[in-house]
């Protein structure tokens, strides 16, 4: 890059970290070309805030009576199964990453709802990864009882999904 500043750098620089927040991603890169042998290289990234959120909250008012007992440790270890889905043994994952979707086009009723039968094979939602749509069969039949992304949202790879009893 050259030494020549680029005031619109710091705009499209705070724009990225814009998006990044909003969009809940953990990392973006941009290469932006001026022309001969000028450009700007941008990656923006981040730690995952939804992670040590949780510990907070739970040392902000129970931490002295988990330091003066050990007794509640096993109830945390419910707790921690509530809080990761993913250990979940009805927790269907993310077999790629992609953008999810519950309903097959826009105004169609979702594939699955909270309290909806499936049976194995059904589709539950769709992940579109590159440009193709890929349809998400229940590994199970039972009942879905938690849906834990929204629709429109991005999913990597191993993220829980749902939940089906």
């Amino acid at each position: 890059m050259t030494k020549k500043t680029h005031d619109s750098d710091v705009t499209f620089i705070q724009a990225l970290a814009e998006l990044l927040r909003e969009n809940d991603l953990t990392e973006l890169e941009v290469m932006r070309e001026y022309g001969d042998n000028d450009s700007l290289n941008v990656r923006v990234s981040r730690s995952q805030p939804t992670a040590p959120a949780a510990p907070q909250q739970q040392i902000a008012a129970p931490a002295p009576a988990a330091a003066a007992a050990p007794a509640p440790e096993a109830p945390s270890a419910p707790a921690q199964a509530v809080e990761d889905p993913a250990s979940h043994p009805g927790a269907v994952t993310s077999p790629m990453v992609g953008t999810v979707y519950l309903q097959g086009e826009p105004g169609a009723p979702p594939f699955a709802c909270v309290g909806s039968q499936v049976s194995e094979g059904d589709t539950l939602l769709i992940i579109e990864a590159m440009k193709t749509m890929n349809h998400i069969p229940a590994p199970k039949s039972g009942t879905v009882k938690r849906i834990l992304i929204e629709d429109g949202a991005a999913v990597e790879f191993g993220a829980p999904l749902m939940i089906i009893e």
